[in-house]
This record gives structure tokens, C-alpha cells and sequence, in this order.
């Protein structure tokens, strides 16, 4: 074979080599960039919910309008993240499986997940987005139905269960002219309530939530109460795989709309209007 040619085929196959190393390159730099995103799917934010998720937190079980407090934080996160409301997907786990180790298909989740150690060894949780309040609720048949302020209650016959931040409430912040009445659980609480051994109880608020909508009959919300001096609630955060990468970042969205007001603006508006709880004074 002549030497010119024998040079051509040499030169055609340094090419061709050269491409192939070229495109597996660049084949690796994408696949890599991907999986150092963190996210489930690049350019969207796939977010989890509960199935069915309830009111206040999520309205009509439709988490993508934006409506409810948890769909409207969840937007307000990911608009923080740099996503387009269009770039965000829902979708739904029960709450056990959230909070499973293991490998997720949501970047974050949230249903009222409480800040927990325990918790943590199995996920990772952003800070938090919400704080539980002390709230007082009765039925309509109670003569404490018609009560607007921690005033109007003093008078009337309260309930709460054993060695929680509910009984402290009542004790420091309502202070009732009798003695608080004390139960070994909300379950007891509640069946006092229906039968008229008390005229109110005080739970968290979304055990307030659930009671008054599925389990009490005319169940009512009277409003929430101002935290008692030296006392905290449950804590909710965004729930994440353990160990993600997208951890960082999460809590740093949540943190910039704790600083700049509007978490607290979401949940004047979704769980502090007149029609769903209101702060008692």
C-alpha cells in the first residue's frame, strides 16, 4: 500500500477517534450535570403533596391552583428556586412514604411535617415554614360558641389534654376563673366537649382543623391563641431525601420569605382570616 495512502486512513481514523472521545465527553458532562442538579426532572420542580390533601392547607384537593397555605408556600418556594409557577409538578404521597428512607420521587414534600430527630435520620427537613398555634375550639351547641376574646372565655369550663403546650395555653394565656380541666388524651377531650363536660378545648391547630371539620358535629373554631411566654409549637418543615443536595437551597428559600414577611402574609391569609381561625385577643 502506498505510503500516502496508508498516512490518509491514519488521519480519517485519528479523526474519528478523536470524535467518539469528543462525544462521550460531552455525553458524560450532561449526564453528570443532571445528577448534580438534585432535581427529579432538570428545568422542574416536582413537589409532593398529601392524597387527598385537606383544607386550609390545600383547597379542593387541587394543589396546583396555588390556593391553600401549603400550595401557595410551595409556589412561593419555588419561585425563590428560580421556577416558573408552569415549571412546577405535583405530585402525591402518603405521609408515611415521605418520611421513609430511601430514594424520592419529589425534590420536596410537604404536609404538616413536624421538625423531629428522629425524623431527621431518615430525611432531611428545610427550616421551618410554619409554627403551630394553641387554638380554641367548641361546638355550637356550647354556651362558649359565641366567645370573640381570651376575655369572653375566662368564664366558661376549658379542656385540654395532659402534659402538652395545649394545657399550658390554657393555663397561662386563657387562665380560667375554674380550674382547667385535664384529659389523658384529645380523643378524651373531644368526647368531653360533645357531651358537654366542657364548654371548650384547646388542641394545635391543625388538630383543630380536622376536629372541627370530621370529627365534631357543628364543630367551630373560636380562634387561635398568642403564644404563652418561654413556649414553642411544632415546628413544619419541607421534607427532602436524605442527605440531598437541593437541602441547602430549600432552606435557604424558606429563610428569605420567613426574613421578608411572607410566610407570615400566607398564613394571615389562609389560616388566619375571620372564616378559618382567628387570633384571639
Amino acid at each position: 500500500m502506498p505510503l500516502r495512502r496508508i498516512r490518509t486512513r491514519a488521519i480519517a481514523l485519528a479523526v474519528v477517534t478523536a470524535g467518539v472521545v469528543a462525544l462521550s465527553g460531552c455525553a458524560g458532562a450532561s449526564s453528570d450535570s443532571g445528577s448534580d442538579s438534585g432535581y427529579v426532572t432538570d428545568g422542574k420542580l416536582t413537589i409532593g403533596t398529601a392524597e387527598p390533601a385537606y383544607y386550609p392547607w390545600v383547597i379542593d384537593d387541587k394543589p396546583e391552583s396555588g390556593e391553600g397555605f401549603e400550595s401557595a408556600v410551595a409556589y412561593a418556594v419555588a419561585g425563590q428556586l428560580g421556577f416558573a409557577d408552569s415549571d412546577v409538578v405535583w405530585v402525591r404521597s402518603t405521609f408515611d412514604e415521605a418520611i421513609a428512607p430511601g430514594p424520592k420521587d419529589f425534590d420536596f414534600n410537604l404536609q404538616q411535617f413536624s421538625i423531629t430527630d428522629e425524623r431527621k435520620q431518615a430525611v432531611d427537613f428545610s427550616s421551618p415554614y410554619y409554627e403551630t398555634t394553641q387554638t380554641v375550639i367548641t361546638v355550637a351547641t356550647s354556651p362558649a360558641a359565641g366567645a370573640t376574646s381570651i376575655a369572653d372565655l375566662k368564664k366558661f369550663s376549658i379542656g385540654a389534654q395532659t402534659g402538652t403546650t395545649s394545657l399550658t395555653a390554657v393555663e397561662d394565656v386563657i387562665k380560667p376563673d375554674s380550674q382547667a380541666q385535664v384529659f389523658n388524651s384529645n380523643d378524651d377531650a373531644k368526647l368531653a366537649l360533645q357531651n358537654g363536660t366542657v364548654d371548650a378545648i384547646v388542641v394545635d391547630l391543625p388538630t383543630a382543623f380536622y376536629l372541627t371539620g370530621a370529627e365534631l358535629e357543628g364543630g367551630k373554631i373560636i380562634g387561635q391563641l398568642p403564644q404563652a411566654e418561654g413556649t414553642t409549637g411544632d415546628q413544619f418543615g419541607l421534607v427532602l431525601a436524605k442527605d440531598s443536595p437541593l437541602t441547602k437551597d430549600v432552606t435557604a428559600a424558606v429563610d428569605a420569605l420567613r426574613e421578608d414577611g411572607t410566610l407570615d402574609r400566607l398564613a394571615s391569609t389562609w389560616l388566619g382570616s375571620e372564616d378559618t381561625a382567628p387570633v384571639l385577643k
